[in-house]
């Protein structure tokens, strides 16, 4: 080594995207109310369930009359869902620039071989809005999670559509501005950026979509865990906290837990706040240094929360390798966990900036990440 590493690190070394650092000052006592050993029908259980909606409903300004269920297997369980009980009626708009947004083009494209068109951008880019057609059924992601890139607004999104708009937005609930009244179908995870605990998905539901889900009827048979209506009707006690499975109460608790931190500290507004000052940071030291960038091309489109980065030096031979030896090296000293680019993403990092994050760490992050790679350029300069 030819330098020292930094003096400090940070106080939470956790920046991965998924699950996601938990809530600051975090303990497990916290969650001492939780219903452990009750039925998640007995009355406790039915009533933190729909604290957890209600509170979904307050926290992200969701209108009334949208209906928000918690449905099994996390965001992909409630995209599923969706995909499977809505699409058919009419043609339908695949728009990926991503690997979870190419898979939802498999599911529609080969499993459910629906008359669909697809668009794609690549890694670091976003379909271009404006050549998306609105009265076919679109589904799409907000925040590309494993790119860094997400959509800016839903300006192109025309109020008089006659298609159904379907997004995942996993990594940008509670951390950028969803406009929902240009969103009939929106999921979410817990495990994002409020820190929850895995496997439970968040299924909303404009008047439109259960519209779609009364007069429609899919071509293909729906396993259980899937159908949201009976009779014709939508099944409303999923939307009450009457889930279709078995919900852990330890993760409901956790939730409502992070629900009400994100109250004290002042709301949606403080949240995206928080995610914002937190991006900026990396996003300053990419100016500040010519060997970094973000992987987002567009600055309007950059992500507030997964934060993807890619090495530049012209001196890196390999650049996967290389960016594998840095996450590590971050890793195996106690100052990053987890942070390298997702397997289908282009190398590099990512590194998770959302609200239960601290700027404060991540400043004490671009100190490792510049140590991490003068260090890994030098080994593998001697070694080639």
């Amino acid at each position: 080594m030819t330098t020292k590493h930094p003096a400090t690190r940070p106080e939470n070394p956790r920046f991965s995207s998924g699950p996601c650092a938990k809530i600051p000052h975090f303990s497990v006592d916290m969650l001492a109310d939780a219903a452990l050993g009750r039925s998640h029908r007995a009355k406790i259980g039915k009533e933190k369930l729909a604290a957890a909606i209600e509170g979904t409903r307050e926290i992200l300004g969701i209108p009334a009359d949208y209906k928000i269920g918690i449905v099994p297997a996390s965001d992909t369980g409630a995209v599923e869902m969706a995909l499977w009980s809505l699409l058919g009626a009419r043609k339908a708009e695949m728009l990926a620039w991503e690997s979870f947004g190419a898979g939802w083009v498999t599911d529609v494209v080969k499993q459910l071989k629906i008359d669909a068109e697809v668009k794609t951008a690549g890694y670091g880019e976003i379909v271009d809005f404006a050549t998306v057609d609105f009265n076919n059924d679109v589904v799409f992601t907000w925040n590309g999670t494993t790119s860094g890139v997400r959509v800016p607004n839903g300006d192109a999104i025309p109020a008089d559509r006659e298609g159904l708009t379907i997004c995942d937005a996993t990594s940008a609930a509670f951390a950028q501005d969803l406009p929902w009244d240009k969103l009939d179908v929106t999921t979410f995870s817990w495990q994002k950026v409020m820190g929850g605990e895995a496997a439970h998905g968040m299924l909303i539901l404009s008047p439109r979509a259960v519209e779609r889900l009364e007069s429609y009827t899919p071509a293909w048979p729906l396993p259980k865990i899937f159908r949201l209506t009976k009779g014709g009707k939508l099944i409303d006690g999923v939307f009450k906290g009457e889930t279709i499975n078995t919900p852990s109460m330890l993760a409901v608790e956790d939730y409502l837990v992070a629900l009400d931190w994100a109250r004290k500290i002042g709301g949606l507004p403080a949240l995206m706040k928080r995610a914002d000052t937190n991006a900026k940071v990396l996003w300053d030291f990419c100016d500040r240094n010519d060997w970094l960038a973000n992987l987002a091309v567009d600055p309007a489109t950059r992500s507030n929360t997964s934060v993807c980065l890619k090495f530049t030096d012209d001196r890196i031979k390999d650049g996967a390798a290389f960016a594998k030896a840095v996450a590590k090296k971050l890793d195996d000293y106690n100052a990053a966990y987890d942070i390298g680019a997702y397997r289908d993403a282009p190398a590099g990092l990512r590194v998770w900036c959302g609200a239960t994050i601290e700027a404060a760490d991540v400043e004490k992050l671009t100190l490792w990440i510049r140590w991490a790679f003068e260090e890994v350029l030098e080994e593998q300069t001697a070694t080639a």
